[in-house]
């Protein structure tokens, strides 16, 4: 780094004043600056509520951009600077807070940052928020998964305690006898019998700091899918590094500060774990959650996701899984996914149940999407 730009950086963007050559950063330095002047800017502040999708960014380009040891000392001041501290400390100013699940994202990010007294209310505060979701989203996420292992697990000659009763009279009723008033059962609908219906799901999550939202939504979602009796369900975080986080699964708000939110990002590397934990590649469905940008060698990672889909397994990409819009992905790895027949799209939390019963019916995902955008 040139010693001009080392000052620039830390004299911020008032050095442009004395600067008749304006501000030429290279592009690395300009969003360094920013992430600086979010923070010690005293003109503005990155601020909450509406904001906190920035702080969630800001989060992950700090541990992009800088030193470990560099940014602890960041976050800590982003803690006073923010306000957060003093919002997290008074319960009055929590009541006051739109509680969403941008701000979940942003407690998670800081967890590390904080006080042990500090990190107690943020857990009260992400567990509330977490509850809401569930009351909202697990009924029709139970529902619509509940429906495509039934239909996908067919007994085509039930024992007497397994028929359908409900099912057989709806199969049957041309075969109604009006003199009789009865229904001749002459298909028998069965229910599936224990353990047939088993599939393993894997959701796969991008730790990057753009991905705060999805991360929330997914640990919920994950929370429910794992209480399913006929899935076997593991989370699995990335960053570069790789972590499985089934164990915390019976908890989402523990899943969620197993999460650390921010830094790089290595698909290729979680791709080659999740295929050591495959049993049956025909019963498996990986949901990864990531908007694309591989940090590591994107050529291996594509041939990998290649290799999981021809070995059988079924492989949806979420660009993102909120409902902040359209999201900032990789198009060209997108594109590389559709020509692999492989759904890469942005998801919103109401659509997800949905997706989720059409990839274990075995539906053609790519024709399942554009039924849905036929639709909206």
């Amino acid at each position: 780094m040139q010693l001009n730009h080392k000052w620039r950086l830390v004299l911020g963007k008032t050095a442009q004043e004395d600067n008749e050559e304006g501000d030429n950063l290279p592009k690395e330095l300009q969003e360094m600056d920013a992430a600086l002047e979010n923070l010690y800017s005293n003109e503005k502040s990155a601020g909450l509520g509406g904001s906190s999708p920035k702080i969630n960014r800001w989060l992950g380009d700090i541990r992009k951009y800088f030193s470990k040891s560099v940014v602890q000392i960041m976050q800590k001041d982003a803690l006073e600077r923010l306000g957060l501290k003093q919002m997290l400390l008074e319960p009055e100013l929590l009541q006051a807070m739109e509680l969403n699940v941008d701000l979940v994202g942003t407690l998670v990010s800081l967890q590390k940052a904080m006080p042990a007294k500090t990190r107690e209310t943020a857990r009260a505060v992400v567990r509330k928020i977490v509850n809401e979701l569930i009351k909202k989203l697990e009924n029709p996420l139970r529902q619509a998964v509940t429906r495509a292992i039934s239909r996908a697990v067919r007994n085509n000659k039930p024992k007497l305690a397994e028929i359908n009763w409900h099912k057989t009279i709806q199969k049957n009723m041309q075969h109604y006898l009006p003199e009789f008033q009865t229904v001749v059962p002459a298909r028998l609908v069965g229910y599936g019998r224990k353990g047939q219906g088993l599939k393993e799901v894997i959701l796969l999550l991008d730790q990057s700091g753009s991905m705060a939202s999805s991360v929330v939504y997914a640990s919920v979602f994950g929370a429910v899918l794992a209480s399913l009796p006929a899935l076997k369900t593991q989370v699995v975080v990335f960053d570069t590094e790789v972590v499985n986080l089934s164990e915390q699964l019976k908890d989402p708000v523990d899943l969620l500060f197993g999460v650390q939110l921010g830094g790089g990002t290595d698909i290729n590397k979680a791709l080659a774990y999740v295929e050591t934990i495959i049993s049956q590649p025909s019963d498996t469905i990986i949901v990864l959650i990531s908007d694309l940008y591989e940090g590591g060698n994107n050529s291996q990672m594509l041939k990998r996701v290649a290799s999981l889909k021809s070995a059988g397994v079924t492989l949806v990409s979420l660009l993102s899984l909120d409902d902040n819009g359209s999201p900032s992905y990789d198009r060209r790895n997108a594109d590389y996914f559709a020509q692999m027949g492989i759904a890469a799209f942005a998801c919103t939390p109401d659509l997800f149940p949905e997706l989720m019963g059409a990839a274990l019916a075995k539906k053609d995902l790519q024709l399942w999407l554009q039924a849905q955008r036929g639709q909206g």
